[in-house]
Order: structure tokens, then C-alpha cells, then sequence
């Protein structure tokens, strides 16, 4: 999928909820009725090929993610709580996996990802999106229940609503719905940052100044950062979906509200990254591969200004996110 059909879409891995029942009006006109087939899956991982045909007589819930986005990750423990509890009372739950990033698109790497977070039920790579497009879907992630005769009984965009998720597959599967005290969400209304894309396609929180695209450029942080702005220090290329170190010494500044950040960021060597939040040295984190990195994890919920020093040209940085 290009980075330029991805900038018309809205935004990538919501948190925002649609209420079961009532979602937003566009979204109630696009959510098919019967379940669509797979279509152009590049792999599968931890089951042979599937169809819905094949799925006929199961309740099914279809999640679309992808493993660098961190509103996908929170839900993985509610996902794996189900699938241990109810696999065996007949549901299947079939993760697609729809690509952000280039780099998401690799086998090795969604499979390395399904490893570490220790994800059982089968997952389909979906790197030309062709699925997303048959399910209409637009958000990440995005949850789908699919009854026994393949008809599309329930959507959910974003993180939240587990306990109505859950009761729904008890419902399909015959079981007593769980009271209200049984399930707890986290709360993120105390996030005050937008996820934040580095790369030329979708920039909007920058603010340095923004040259021509794939020419290498010296940058300055100004001396005061708005909230929710972050600033090159050092020498950096733009390209569409990362900036990329290409000096020996560089820096990013970001000003944001949250108690907890997360960066996507990719390095084929290692490179350990010195980070400082309102000028206290924080634990450093080394960079190796292509995923999502934790660089600060606190309860402290407020405005914060980090300052991430990388020692060496190659680091790639792509998106800003907050938990």
C-alpha cells in the first residue's frame, strides 16, 4: 500500500470508539453485511490457508492490525484472554495483518512480531491491503464478530469497549454475559498528543522549517517548542514515511502531553539512544530492527520535552505515539 492511499485515509491506529450499535454514519454505510473472504494474502502464520466457507459454524472475530502500532498492542492481552477462554467453545479469531510501513510488509518481521507477543491464532499478512479494501476497513485496530452463518453482527474501531466485545462472543457462542466490574479499560483520556508522523507524507508537527524531499539538510531546534511539536537537531533527510539520520550526531526535541512515549523507529545496526525528559536522564534504548520503541513510562501525566540524542547516521525515526 502507498504512503500516498494511506494520507486519505483518516487517522491511522485511532484510539477513538464507535459505540456497538452506533457507529458514525459513514462507517454504518461501508461495514459489509456477510463476512468477505480473504483476499490476496501474501502468508499465513500459525494455520494453513483460510476462507470464510471454511470458517462456516464458527463464530469468528476478524482483527485487523499491525505490529508497530501501539493501539493495536493494547488490545493484544484482551484478544489473548478470549482466545484462551473461548477457543474451544467455537471462536476463531483471524488477525490480518494490514501494513503501515514498508517494513511491516516482511515475513520475517510479522513473524518474529507474533513471537514476541506470544499470538496463537492464525494471522493473515495482508501486505497489498486487499482484504482491508474488501472489509472497507479505514482504522487500526478494528474489530469485526462474525456469527455462525457468516453474517457481520458486530464492529468496533479502536481501542475500549472489551466488555460489550465479550459479551457479544458470549452471546454467539450461548454463554451468560459477564457483568460490568468484571472487565477494566484504561482510561486515555489523560493524553493530551496526537500521534505524530515524521516522514515528508504526513507532517504536521515539525517545527523546523521543511526542505525539498530526499536532500540531505542541516537542522536547528528552535530554543522553545510549542506543545505537541518536535524539532531535527543535526543533519536529517526526509523521506515519505521516516526522517533518517545522515550526520554522525543528531537529535529530535518533542514537546508533548502524556505520561508514557513511544517511537517507531528503525536502525540495521544498533544505535543506543540517550534520552532526557524535562532534562532527567532517562534509561537509555537501543534501537535494532524495525518496531515500536518505549522511551518513556511513567504516571506522570502531563507536558513533558524529551530529548533523544542518537550517536550515528542511519537511525530512522517515523512516528511519535502516546499511551
Amino acid at each position: 500500500m502507498s504512503r500516498y492511499r494511506l494520507a486519505l485515509l483518516p487517522l491511522a491506529c485511532v484510539a477513538l470508539i464507535a459505540l456497538i450499535g452506533m457507529p458514525a454514519p459513514d462507517a454504518r454505510a461501508q461495514v459489509p453485511a456477510r463476512a468477505p473472504d480473504f483476499t490476496g494474502i501474501a502468508h499465513w502464520i500459525n494455520s494453513p490457508p483460510l476462507s470464510m466457507k471454511s470458517l462456516r459454524g464458527k463464530v469468528v472475530l476478524i482483527d485487523f492490525w499491525t505490529y508497530s502500532c501501539i493501539n493495536c498492542l493494547r488490545t493484544l492481552p484482551h484478544l489473548k484472554a478470549w482466545w484462551a477462554r473461548y477457543k474451544d467453545k467455537g471462536l476463531v479469531i483471524v488477525g490480518v495483518h494490514s501494513p503501515e510501513f514498508d517494513f511491516e510488509k516482511k515475513t520475517a518481521n510479522v513473524e518474529a512480531a507474533v513471537r514476541r507477543f506470544g499470538i496463537g491464532w492464525p494471522v493473515a499478512q495482508d501486505n497489498d491491503m486487499d482484504t482491508w479494501n474488501a472489509w472497507n476497513n479505514r482504522y487500526w485496530p478494528a474489530e469485526y464478530l462474525v456469527n455462525r452463518q457468516g453474517e457481520v453482527v458486530m464492529h468496533h474501531y479502536g481501542e475500549g469497549h472489551y466488555l460489550e466485545t465479550e459479551n457479544a462472543i458470549r452471546r454467539l457462542l450461548g454463554l451468560v454475559p459477564l457483568s460490568r466490574d468484571t472487565v477494566t479499560e484504561a482510561n486515555l483520556t489523560r493524553i493530551g498528543s496526537p500521534e505524530m508522523y515524521l516522514g515528508s507524507n504526513r507532517v504536521h508537527n515539525m517545527a523546523n522549517p521543511i526542505p525539498p524531499l530526499f536532500i540531505s539538510h542541516d537542522y536547528k531546534a528552535p530554543a522553545r517548542l510549542d506543545l505537541n511539536r518536535f524539532a531535527l537537531e543535526g543533519r536529517w533527510r526526509l523521506h515519505g514515511e521516516y526522517a533518517q539520520l545522515t550526520g554522525g550526531h543528531g537529535a529530535i526535541r518533542l514537546h508533548f502531553y502524556s505520561g508514557k512515549l513511544f517511537m517507531v523507529a528503525s536502525s540495521r545496526e544498533p544505535v543506543t539512544l540517550s534520552i532526557t525528559v524535562d532534562g532527567k536522564k532517562q534509561p537509555d534504548v537501543t534501537v535494532h530492527g524495525s518496531r515500536l520503541y518505549t522511551l518513556f513510562d511513567s504516571d506522570d501525566y502531563r507536558d513533558h520535552v524529551v530529548t533523544i540524542s542518537i550517536p550515528k547516521s542511519g537511525f530512522k525515526a517515523f512516528t511519535f505515539t502516546f499511551g
